[in-house]
């Protein structure tokens, strides 16, 4: 009869690698309440709720996105989008390093500049543990599946309601 400790070794190092790997991927519990904080200083919900535009902000879809765009002209009209790890319509695809240059530049995983109107050149200079605390809390969300209307460019009519903005 063969000894059943080759069979047990190599499932306690399975289990091992597991719970490290879980480890690794986990955000530390302080780090995400330094995000959340500083979500909430730095006013993320006063965009990227539902409803916050309308008066009437929807706390149960936080940071799922806006319904209500931003027409900046000459560019379109932007809708905040969903901040939540929804993989469809939120950041769900999005790892901790593209939210942080997301954040810090303006430029998305897919290339594509963020409207002008998200403060990323002040948001740029976070410092490193910030900026990763922030994204920690924004992937620990639970997801919530909402689609803002898409942007539309300066001749399009916009797919939502939206507010003009007009700089001096």
């Amino acid at each position: 009869m063969q000894s059943p400790l080759p069979l047990l070794a190599l499932a306690g190092a399975a289990l091992l690698s597991t719970s490290l790997a879980e480890a690794q991927t986990t955000a530390p519990r302080e780090r995400v309440k330094r995000g959340e904080y500083l979500a909430a200083i730095m006013d993320c919900g006063g965009c990227h709720t539902p409803g916050v535009f309308l008066g009437k902000p929807d706390m149960a879809r936080k940071f799922a996105g806006s319904e209500v765009g931003f027409k900046i002209p000459g560019l379109g009209t932007f809708f905040p989008p969903n901040l939540t790890p929804d993989r469809e319509t939120g950041l769900g695809a999005w790892s901790e390093q593209d939210i942080i240059k997301a954040v810090r530049t303006g430029v998305r995983p897919d290339g594509r500049m963020l409207a002008p109107a998200m403060p990323y050149s002040s948001y740029g200079k976070l410092n490193d543990a910030d900026a990763l605390a922030l994204a920690s809390y924004f992937k620990s969300l639970p997801p919530v599946r909402h689609a803002p209307p898409v942007l539309s460019g300066p001749t399009e009519t916009p797919k939502g309601p939206f507010l003009t903005v007009v700089a001096p």
